[in-house]
Parts: C-alpha cells; sequence; structure tokens
C-alpha cells in the first residue's frame, strides 16, 4: 500500500562499527517525513535486493571511507534500477567526493547539515521527477 510516504533505505557498506551518523540522519529524515529503512550493514548484492524488493526512491550509502566498495555497489544498483537516486555520507575526502560526483552521486562529508541532507533527500525523492526506469 502506497502511502505517497516517500521510501529511503540506509546502509553500511564498511565494517567500520560506527553508527551514530546513519542513526542521526535516519531520526532526521523520518522527522523530515520519510519512510527510512535501515539495511544495517550489508553487502552490495543485499542492498541492491532490498532497494528492489522495498522500491525505495533514494538509497543512502554510509561509505566509512571506502570508497571503491561504494562504487561497485552503485554499479549494482544502477544495473538493477538505473535511475534510482543515490547519497552518500560519511568519511569522504574531497578526491572521493568528486569521484562519487562524476558517478551521479551527491555527497555529504564530515559537517554537512541534517537540513542539506533533508533537502536533498526532498529534492532527489521530488514525485514531480521522472520515474525510474524499473517502475511499472
Amino acid at each position: 500500500m502506497n502511502t505517497g510516504q516517500r521510501r529511503i533505505l540506509l546502509v553500511k557498506t564498511a565494517l567500520d562499527g560506527h553508527w551514530r551518523g546513519l542513526s542521526v540522519v535516519a531520526h532526521a529524515l523520518r522527522d523530515a517525513g520519510f519512510h527510512v529503512i535501515m539495511g544495517g550493514m550489508i553487502t552490495g548484492a543485499e542492498i541492491v535486493r532490498a532497494a528492489v524488493d522495498e522500491d525505495v526512491d533514494l538509497v543512502g550509502l554510509n561509505v566509512g571511507g571506502h570508497t571503491l566498495v561504494v562504487e561497485r555497489v552503485i554499479g549494482e544498483l544502477r544495473a538493477a534500477r538505473p535511475r534510482l537516486p543515490i547519497f552518500a555520507g560519511g568519511v569522504l575526502p574531497p578526491s572521493a567526493c568528486r569521484r562519487l560526483g562524476e558517478l551521479g552521486v551527491e555527497t555529504f562529508p564530515p559537517g554537512s547539515s541534517l537540513e542539506a541532507i533533508v533537502e536533498a533527500a526532498r529534492r532527489l525523492t521530488n514525485p514531480q521527477a521522472e520515474p525510474d526506469a524499473a517502475s511499472p
């Protein structure tokens, strides 16, 4: 049943053990009216499966400094849902932000405001935008 509430999958892509940032972002997004699905620390294949099974409108990746892993996950997500928006946060040096930006991923390095993250989620899940190519 679609309630009109935009669905966001948040996941960790590294075994760094730091959960606070992801939890704070999840709460901010929930407070802003999003339905947040916490995927936890899961593999790239599990992220893709969850994004498809949960029919999410946006995927948020906690990078944890492992850009190569995230690039692989982005490739897998793009193969399954080519137009699914993705954003990423965590310990991201400027070079990683540039690289992920080249891949069409909006980034939020340390110091990014919750307001900026929520605004990006609103913009990226705009119901006026074209639907995902995999959507009916």
